[in-house]
């Protein structure tokens, strides 16, 4: 049995990969993960399996007589390793009768909805998310709607099949660095992805990058795959026609996003004024044998329509993610004609409706505040979303009077937007619009949305909230195994009040205060009589033992 032949059949395009693992295994079994060493051993003949492992003099004698035996002795140079298995594979996929669908889709609500989800992960500190999530994501998505694009070929004993959609496994190209300065390309695959929400599958894609740029694939994640997702656009490539490996329905490539060429001398107030969007060039290559020029045109538009938020796309994946903002969608612009009576008209009335929208933030702003460290719900309130107001996707890149949010005084929709998010939805909920005084309601205003209701702790103010916060629990610890069956009130999750009160009562001191009279329930009180006011352990402890 020949091990290249057996990994080119099994593997395909990651042959090469897997002809890596191999050389490391044939020169130390132990060197390679036991997935590996398993497969190894079940697919390789008795006589090419490695029969003991090499020294380390034997290794480098042995790298030093194929380093001289491939040493070009002229200005050919042949193909060795994955750049073999690489042309291999090329020569085999032109034995697959292709097809390839083009579509140009613009990504402006793309853009701004990924812009909206990261900004509310990096404040929950859950990551981040690419525009290939996405992409990835509507595949999915529409392969549950247009079944018949996940169909494959396969010609058993001369007779030709075809396979229908299973599971839904998508692979997706992985560029990786190799230490001797090329590349090279692996393609694993997102298992059973139809069975998925947004959440786990932005997770399982996460790891399954992190799993390739580690070195830690195994056999597994190489198989069965159904479609593949490629993007040659990282690198500038605005269209492409990647090929399909054997066995697979389609291969869809991304373009690089940008403004059509005819635009790109455009500044970006004409482009939102004529409503020209940046677009990215989807291609579907697809196996001609089993699947048709007009699914695969269906299956493009559907992409079209899902990138651009209908059939729910965008308010499916916030709910996954529990993000307690509407998505934007895809709105023809409705602004008239510069220079009309119409226009002016109208752009007065759109400013009121942006000072409107920014009152509704500092009155109802807090409805949205995430203040359940537990669980992410996801809420919405219409008067604190844009369409409520009759503002567009276009509107997001105009300035407009920004209602003292800004200290300039104006600033672009999506400025004002993230601001008050920022400010008044986050980890804080403020009411204090109801205040009587208006100089009151001023200064708060002002301090509030300067800083986005945020504050950079130093490294050493950090480190001595952790303190707190272990020294709190580590007490309770302390007490319930120690003290059982005794009558108390534990802190019962709220040990982050220890260090909010330290910090309350150091700034009083700091501004003059003498005296500070604290009122509280039973709930916690031992609590803070230990880390608060420093009242003696010793003391807690006897009292706690009847020696009062």
């Amino acid at each position: 049995m020949s091990s290249i032949v057996d990994f080119e059949e099994l593997f395909g395009v990651n042959a090469g990969y897997v002809e890596r693992v191999f050389a490391e295994y044939s020169a130390q079994p132990e060197a390679v993960s036991e997935e590996w060493q398993r497969f190894f051993e079940s697919h390789l003949a008795p006589e090419q399996l490695p029969k003991r492992t090499p020294t380390k003099a034997e290794t480098l004698d042995a790298e030093r007589s194929v380093a001289r035996e491939v040493e070009p002795a002229s200005t050919l140079e042949p193909l060795r390793g994955v750049a073999a298995k690489i042309a291999a594979n090329m020569t085999e996929s032109l034995t697959v009768p292709t097809a390839t669908s083009t579509r140009v889709v613009p990504v402006k609500v793309l853009e701004e909805n990924r812009r909206i989800v990261n900004e509310f992960l990096a404040a929950e500190y859950r990551g981040k998310v690419s525009f290939t999530h996405f992409v990835a994501w509507a595949m999915v998505r529409a392969l549950q709607e247009i079944p018949s694009m996940g169909v494959s070929f396969h010609d058993v004993g001369g007779v030709p099949h075809r396979q229908e959609l299973g599971p839904i496994n998508i692979g997706i190209a992985v560029d990786l660095p190799r230490p001797d300065g090329k590349r090279s390309l692996v393609v694993p695959c997102i298992k059973d992805c139809g069975t998925m929400n947004f959440a786990t599958f932005m997770a399982a894609y996460t790891a399954l990058i992190q799993k390739s740029r580690n070195g830690k694939l195994t056999p597994a994640d190489f198989q069965g795959t159904t479609c593949t997702l490629t993007n040659p656009g990282t690198i500038g490539t605005v269209s492409s026609l990647p090929r399909l490996m054997t066995g697979q329905s389609f291969i869809l490539a991304t373009g690089a996003i940008g403004v059509p060429a005819e635009y790109e001398g455009a500044g970006l107030a004409t482009l939102t004024e004529i409503g020209v969007s940046k677009v990215m060039t989807l291609t579907s290559t697809y196996d001609h044998r089993v699947i048709q020029g007009a699914d695969s045109g269906e299956y493009l538009a559907l992409l079209h329509k899902l990138l651009n938020g209908e059939h729910g796309f965008y308010d499916d994946l916030f709910a996954d993610l529990c993000i307690p903002y509407r998505p934007i969608r895809m709105e023809r612009d409705r602004v008239a004609a510069l220079g009309t009576p119409q226009r002016d008209s109208e752009d007065a009335e759109r400013a009121s409706k942006v000072l409107q929208y920014v009152r509704a933030y500092r009155v109802r702003g807090y409805l949205l505040a995430n203040l359940d460290p537990l669980v992410w719900e996801a809420r919405t309130y219409p008067e604190l979303e844009m369409d409520y107001y009759g503002l567009t996707v276009w509107d997001l890149d105009r300035t407009f009077p920004s209602g003292l949010v800004t200290r300039s005084g104006f600033a672009t929709l999506r400025e004002i937007r993230d601001t008050l998010r920022a400010t008044y939805t986050h980890r804080v909920g403020i009411e204090f619009m109801h205040i009587v005084d208006p100089e009151q309601r001023a200064w708060l205003r002002e301090r509030m949305e300067e800083s986005r209701n945020e504050e950079e702790l130093p490294r050493e103010v950090q480190l001595r909230v952790l303190d707190s916060l272990v020294a709190a629990e580590a007490f309770e610890r302390f007490l319930h195994t120690r003290f059982v069956g005794h009558k108390r009130f534990s802190l019962e999750g709220g040990e982050t009040l220890m260090p909010v009160l330290d910090a309350l009562l150091e700034r009083a001191g700091e501004h003059g205060i003498h005296h500070a009279v604290l009122g509280m329930a039973h709930r916690g009180r031992l609590n803070v009589l230990a880390h608060v006011m420093q009242k003696s352990l010793t003391r807690i402890f006897s009292e706690f033992e009847g020696s009062i």
